[in-house]
């Protein structure tokens, strides 16, 4: 991107790069749709990504924010949840899922608004490269949480 550039362009950018590294994580997920627009109450909202993965048998929205997670995110990310339940869930398929990824996450509200329990994960992407041992340490944190939640057979979202 070039130097100036507006935060449309930064979330489209961003957009396009988490598309493609969605798809390449395997076969089981399957692009659905880009700024999906639903309406409730004549009020149109915009899902910024929506997936569909065919072993877990659900949709999985994809929100981006640009700044630090906030608990109002998780009232947006259950009114995406709930439409497409209502809506748009075809029989024999599970719940939709969400992913809220943002600049920073909150550990406290996370806890908080028990965000596991609504079907709803949050996660950080880096706004740049962080040190190298922070990254080691990062990396090494999610495979350890990956192979427990294998071990407990718990290896959804």
């Amino acid at each position: 991107m070039s130097d100036t550039y507006s935060e449309k362009d930064l979330e489209n950018s961003i957009l396009r790069e988490l598309e493609r590294f969605i798809l390449e994580l395997g076969t089981d997920f399957s692009f659905v749709a880009r700024q999906k627009r639903i309406t409730v109450d004549h009020e149109d909202y915009y899902i910024d990504l929506l997936f569909y993965h065919r072993k877990l048998r659900r949709l999985v929205v994809i929100d981006l924010k640009l700044g630090k997670f906030r608990a109002a995110d998780k009232g947006q990310m259950e009114l995406y949840l709930r439409w497409l339940d209502r809506y748009d869930r075809q029989p024999g398929e599970e719940q939709p899922l969400g992913l809220i990824l943002c600049a920073g996450s909150s550990a406290g509200h996370i806890e908080l608004l028990q965000l596991e329990s609504s079907g709803i994960r949050v996660a950080e992407y880096f706004t740049e490269l962080p040190p190298r041992k922070l990254l080691e340490q990062k990396l090494k944190r999610a495979v350890a949480i990956a192979r427990e939640r294998l071990a407990e057979g718990d290896a959804g979202l």
